[in-house]
This record gives structure tokens, sequence and C-alpha cells, in this order.
């Protein structure tokens, strides 16, 4: 008897059944040429299978799929008769790990697919079960990095115990791609820490709270806080050779792209790169010494928003940071305390009941309303805020994947 998982057991078979030859490039594209001739890697943001045929060139090296984005592919069908014709092989298992195990299942199914098809890196995300799980996230990230060694990033989101569970898989020899980043102390706190091959800013969603809460123009606090990550890992990498390169994510509408040129990698919706090819050609520019210019809505006090945290790093930040680099902590709630001992309690704040349903309920985009004045005591942050709002629109995401998983088991 194999001592394998189901999941792996099962793979190669259940890819055999789709017809995913090596799908040739597209010819070349100005605007994907441009790009990557200021230093820019180009990855598309989106598991969709068709999309990705026409858009395909040689300038993209890598594909990038989170649990949303997963989702959207398993709520067409085209994994349903997989599901039921292979949950009785999980039958042994608790009910949710079950569930757990047939999405996993379906993660590295569809990023095998990826690979077959386009070959290069794939990212594929845990399951949100195992967030809050330094165990969990070594144990999923270590067998997917198992499947496919040299294709598969492990997508680890931004909490504590995300840290500590990139730092291992690290240790491990497995690359990790530590995602819902959105300012430069979560990416110098997590490079230092965690050790990823890449960390993130979700610009977009930057500019989409601005916006959304009347707080100033979309355009600008995104791209600043990107480059201004960019020199502040370029600065890391000289000083202590560390490896990290920076994702510029989340990118809402192609005027974005000519601005992140220059950034390590750009992963580029298949939307937004659709419209790009037909009303950019380039030549651009490296822009990571560009002053992007903040507009605010009259009346808007930036020190009480404190939006310069998304792109500053305090004196206080750097030098723990760099301590926490040479000795990391044994656990969260070790990392939790020691920040707040620091002086720094915006990173992980403690949410009462009531605020943790205000992130659930808001969506990705937290209305500042609700935190102005824990923001302004220094209580909480816009970066955390999106980071937690980010979590939690994944988890939702997550559990549709799971409830069709469930009806399907069920049937």
């Amino acid at each position: 008897m194999s001592t394998q998982p189901i999941p792996e057991q099962i793979l190669p078979e259940l890819l055999n059944r789709f017809d995913d030859t090596k799908v040739n490039a597209n010819p070349s594209q100005p605007l994907m040429k441009a790009c990557k001739e200021t230093g820019s890697e180009i990855w598309l943001d989106t598991g969709d299978i068709e999309a990705i045929d026409q858009l395909i060139t040689p300038e993209v090296s890598a594909v990038t799929t989170n649990n949303t984005l997963l989702n959207k592919e398993v709520q067409k069908g085209i994994y349903d008769k997989i599901i039921k014709e292979n949950a009785g092989r999980f039958d042994e298992l608790p009910p949710q790990k079950r569930i757990v195990e047939i999405a996993f299942l379906l993660n590295a199914l569809h990023a095998l697919r990826l690979v077959k098809r386009y070959g290069g890196m794939v990212s594929v995300e845990l399951h949100t079960d195992v967030t809050h799980d330094v165990d969990g996230i070594v144990h999923y990230g270590q067998r997917f990095h198992n499947i496919a060694p040299n294709n598969f990033l492990i997508k680890v989101p931004m909490s504590p115990s995300g840290l500590l569970g990139a730092r291992k898989l690290h240790e491990m020899g497995i690359p990790v791609n530590f995602t819902l980043l959105f300012s430069v102390r979560q990416n110098m706190l997590a490079s230092l820490v965690a050790k990823p091959a890449y960390t993130n800013v979700f610009m977009g969603r930057i500019g989409a709270y601005m916006k959304d809460n009347h707080l100033g123009d979309a355009s600008g606090p995104g791209e600043k806080t990107v480059h201004h990550t960019q020199k502040c890992l370029q600065t890391l990498r000289h000083d202590l050779s560390l490896k990290t390169k920076l994702i510029a994510a989340s990118i809402r509408d192609y005027t974005q792209l000519p601005a992140l040129c220059g950034i390590d990698v750009m992963t580029i919706p298949a939307k937004v790169l659709t419209e790009g090819l037909e009303k950019l050609k380039g030549p651009f520019q490296p822009m990571t010494d560009h002053d992007f210019n903040i507009v605010y809505e009259p009346g808007v006090a930036t020190s009480e928003i404190q939006i310069d945290k998304l792109w500053s790093v305090s004196e206080n930040e750097k030098r723990l940071f760099r301590e926490l680099h040479a000795n990391p902590p044994q656990s969260a709630w070790e990392l939790v305390d020691i920040l707040r001992e620091e002086g720094i309690t915006d990173i992980f704040p403690h949410l009462t009941p009531i605020e943790e349903l205000f992130i659930t309920d808001d969506g990705k985009i937290p209305r500042h309303d609700r935190w102005a004045s824990l923001i302004s005591r220094g209580e909480t942050a816009i970066d955390t805020l999106l980071t937690l709002a980010g979590v939690a629109a994944f988890t939702k995401d997550q559990k549709a994947l799971d409830e069709r998983v469930k009806k399907l088991v069920n049937s």
C-alpha cells in the first residue's frame, strides 16, 4: 500500500485526462518587450487557461493563482466529475480534513495543468484553514513543493504564523511567494523574518482604499509604495545578501503598467494586459526613482490617516526587524509579543469580535470610517487592515470552493 497521501497518488492519472499539450507562445508583443527591457519580469495573474493561451508570449515567465482565481475555475464545473468520482477515496478522513484534501488536490491539479501547458513557475496558494497554523503551512507547503519542485512557488499570506511557516519552508529550500502585503514595512518584516523568494505589494487595493473612502485619488499611493519597497529590498540585498524579489500585484488598470517598470516582477491580470496590448507599446523607462504625487481630498489630514506608514519605516521598526532576522522568534505569539513590547502595536493588533465582523463585512477594501480613530491612535494601520481584509476575502472564496466540493461529495 502506498504511503503517499491520496491526492499525490491520483494526480498523475487525473492530469492525463486533460489534453494539455505544450502551448507555443504567441509572437512577442511591443508592450511586453518594452516592460521587460526595463528589468521587470512579466507574469500573468490568472488561472484561466483560455485567457493564458491568448496572452502567453516569450516575455511571460510565470503564472500566479490564488484562492479567488482557483475558485473561479472550479465554479466553471470543469472538475466536478473528478470530485464525484474520487470522493470515496477520502471517506476515512474527518469531514473538514476531507474537504481540505480535495481542495489541495484541485489546486495541485490545476497548477500542474498550467505547468504542462506553459512551463515556468506557477504560484499555488495554501488553504485558508492553515493561515494561522505554522505546522499546517509547512505540511502543505512541503507537499506542494514535492509535487513540482522546479515549478511551484508556495503562496503564504501575511500573518504571524505565516512569517514563521514561510521561514521554515525557506530553511527546507522551498521557494515562497509571501503575499497580501501592502507597505514597505510589511515587506521589510517579511523579507527579514521569512526570507521568501518573493514578496508583494497589492498596489491596486491601496489606490482603491483611498478612492473608495474619499481620501484621495487612486493613482499614486500604490505606485509610490511599490517603488519605495523595491528600494528597501535592494538595500537588504546589498547589506544582508537577501535574495527576496518584489512582485507588483493587484494591478487594476493598464495605465499603471508604465509606472511599474523597473520593479522586479509585474503580475498582470488578463483583462489589464489585454487592454494594455491594445493601447500601449513603449518604450518605457525604469520608474524606481520617480517621485509619485499623492492627491488628497480637501480636509484629509495625512497625519491622522497615517498614510506615510505605507512607504516609510520607522527607525524602531528597522532596528527590530533586523534583530528578528538574526534571532527569529520560536512561535507566532512570541513574535506578536515582541512587536508589542517594542511599541509596534499596529501590525498585528488584537481585534475585538465586532472588529473581526467589520473586516469580514467590508470585503477587500475596509471602510475607513470604522477604523479612523484606531488608526489615528496607532492601534491599527491601513496596511494592516488591507491584509486582514485580504485574508477574509480569500477565506470567503475558499469557503465557496469548499461548499461546491461538499455538495458534489454528498450528491
